[in-house]
């Protein structure tokens, strides 16, 4: 009897391609909400792009009410907030609008709103989303206006804890939206360092969803096509943010990286999400800086499957070849290349570093690294990302 027993589960509606935003009262119909939330970021908020879309809200005459606490990496009380806001308002859905962060408190704010429980009782761990009451769940339309989290296509949020000072893998199946609107002129007037930040974690879900463990070709497929895209096109949309089809081709690498990914992560991810917790910084543009060092530590279990990806992104010399491309990409794209070119000033003793190794063991991510991470593997990995040693 074959062992290749596997799982796999693929994501909803989407409308993708430049305009669709017209289409959002419909997409709200289509979901049953008529009196949505809506949930962006500060910044997000004031520019053109969201002004639009509630143009068209107000064009169909949807009633609506717009929260904007949303911090770069997300907390509880950001959670509390928005949980305050969607009762008073007495909304029956949520349109998530912006990047990773706004998708993801908008997504936990349908979820939590008519829980009981605390949010950290439904962590991704085992079976702990059958706690949650699913029929208390609203609907959630999601529209991204960058091309790197994909989370307008899953079934989690992220969410930090500040007590422990770690972030948390919120999951549930009806966490992923009912439709999303895929639009790429919604990220034209991203700043070329979101649109590298955002494309190198785009880039970092295909890389380790394609690495990870188990038998999910259709992942490993979707990782690659991917991969590619990324390639080809997060230059051309960083050197101009006006190019259409390169940003068209990041939202759909974007979708496919956030896709592959529930075959799983590792270790670019487990690093960075302890830095993110306790330093505040771009989630994507922190696995860009840990992406070669893990690479380098993954290469005994990977090299052959990096080589075969290789070939197919037309690079030559294997995982030398490919180990070489990612790093010409990062220098191209003025991705720091250590820690500190990342977090200025950082000051980093023995402790701080022993407290983030022990995180990167334990975050959710790292039991499908190829290679098993230890503490002690972790913390030589901190140590390479500070040194910019490989």
């Amino acid at each position: 009897m074959t062992k290749l027993v596997s799982k796999w589960n693929y994501p909803t509606t989407v409308r993708f391609g430049a305009g669709r935003i017209q289409e959002l009262p419909d997409a709200l119909a289509f979901a049953g909400i008529k009196r949505p939330l809506f949930v962006t970021d500060p910044g997000l908020a004031k520019l053109p792009s969201t002004a639009s879309a509630l143009k068209v809200l107000d064009g169909a005459k949807i009633p609506y009410s717009v929260f904007t606490d949303v911090k770069l990496n997300p907390v509880e009380a950001n959670l509390t907030a928005g949980i305050a806001a969607f009762k008073k308002g007495k909304h029956d859905g949520v349109i998530a609008f912006g990047g990773g962060s706004a998708l993801d408190l908008g997504k936990l704010i349908a979820f939590q709103a008519g829980q009981t429980r605390p949010v950290w009782d439904f962590e991704d761990i085992g079976d702990w989303w059958t706690r949650a009451n699913s029929d208390a769940i609203v609907p959630i339309v999601a529209v991204p206006t960058t091309a790197g989290t994909g989370s307008e296509v899953g079934r989690a949020g992220v969410l930090t804890n500040e007590t422990t000072h770690t972030k948390k893998i919120i999951f549930h199946p009806k966490l992923l939206p009912a439709i999303v609107i895929a639009d790429p002129e919604l990220t034209v007037g991203m700043p070329p360092f979101i649109t590298v930040g955002t494309g190198m974690d785009a880039l970092a879900h295909c890389l380790e969803a394609y690495c990870a463990p188990g038998y999910h070709p259709m992942a490993d497929g979707i990782a690659l096509e991917g991969m590619r895209l990324v390639f080809e096109n997060l230059p051309k949309a960083a050197a101009n943010g006006k190019d259409i089809t390169a940003r068209a081709n990041m939202m759909a690498a974007a979708a496919m990286g956030a896709t592959a990914f529930q075959k799983g992560l590792g270790a670019i991810h487990s690093l960075s999400h302890p830095i993110g917790a306790l330093y505040d910084t771009h989630h994507g543009m922190t696995n860009g800086v840990f992406m070669p060092y893990v690479l380098a530590f993954n290469r005994p279990a990977i090299e052959e499957r990096i080589a075969r990806a290789a070939a197919y992104l037309g690079i030559k010399g294997g995982f030398d070849g490919f180990a070489k491309a990612i790093l010409k990409l990062r220098k191209e794209l003025k991705v720091p290349h250590t820690l500190p070119d990342l977090i200025k000033g950082l000051k980093m003793d023995g402790a701080r570093k022993a407290e983030i190794a022990a995180m990167a063991v334990e975050d959710p991510s790292t039991g499908s690294n190829p290679v098993k991470l230890t503490k002690t593997a972790a913390r030589a990995l901190l140590d390479n990302a500070i040194a910019g040693k490989l």
